[in-house]
């Protein structure tokens, strides 16, 4: 067998075909909505707490999918990476905005819709949840780290207010992503339908750009006050 043979070979890898999927929409999700804002140093500090608030949901349905399918062909090559970042959310909000921040901060439909996607492909074998773990995961290693520091500069939240952005088990995050990376790569290649993923992964991106749209639109209606913490 030639090498030219072995290589033609291989499985394409599901990762490379995700950030294909998703290279525009990726652009487009950081030129629209709060992101926008955000990453131009621009954004409230009410706008970031409503997008906290409202990526909450996915996180705990993803999460909770991962869980459940930890066994599985797969997704258990995603169970040893401890990236989970539902509790580090909450403690940012309650930091940023008291303990009565689920009365007082508002879900929005489309962080609802956001949620019950991740909820409704969870179902089944779960592997396009590989998916949604790319595009949040990846991103809160990549991207995440920079809006950490525009955050800090831009809006002053405390060290105590940054949680979700601390992988306190890991001190080489470059490695971690190419890690994650990786196990994603690997977990994708035996899912029935490879194809799938990456679609689903034009569909997270998606729904983070309404998201972000969402959370704008509210800030500007003044639906999204929050009162500092004292």
């Amino acid at each position: 067998m030639t090498a030219t043979t072995a290589e033609s070979s291989s499985p394409p890898s599901v990762v490379t075909g995700l950030y294909l999927r998703t290279k525009a929409l990726h652009a487009e999700a950081e030129r629209t909505g709060v992101i926008r804002n955000l990453l131009r140093g621009e954004a409230s500090r009410a706008g970031y707490i409503l997008l906290l608030r409202n990526l909450l949901p996915a996180y705990q349905a993803m999460e909770h999918g991962l869980d459940r399918h930890r066994g599985s062909p797969g997704i258990a090559l995603l169970s040893r990476f401890r990236i989970e970042r539902s509790l580090a959310i909450v403690s940012d909000l309650a930091a940023l905005c008291g303990e009565r921040w689920i009365e007082d901060i508002p879900l929005l439909a489309a962080g609802e819709i956001y949620a019950n996607r991740i909820a409704h492909v969870a179902g089944g074998d779960g592997m396009r949840l590989i998916a949604h773990a790319y595009t949040r995961y990846l991103g809160d290693l990549s991207g995440g780290q920079i809006l950490q520091r525009l955050l800090a500069r831009t809006l002053e939240l405390r060290p105590s207010e940054l949680a979700f952005y601390d992988f306190p088990h890991y001190s080489d995050l470059d490695m971690l992503k190419a890690d994650y990376r990786k196990a994603l790569d690997e977990a994708a290649a035996l899912a029935p339908d490879p194809q799938s993923v990456v679609e689903e992964g034009a569909i997270a991106f998606s729904m983070n750009i309404d998201l972000s749209c969402a959370v704008e639109a509210a800030v500007l209606q003044g639906s999204a006050t929050v009162a500092p913490v004292e």
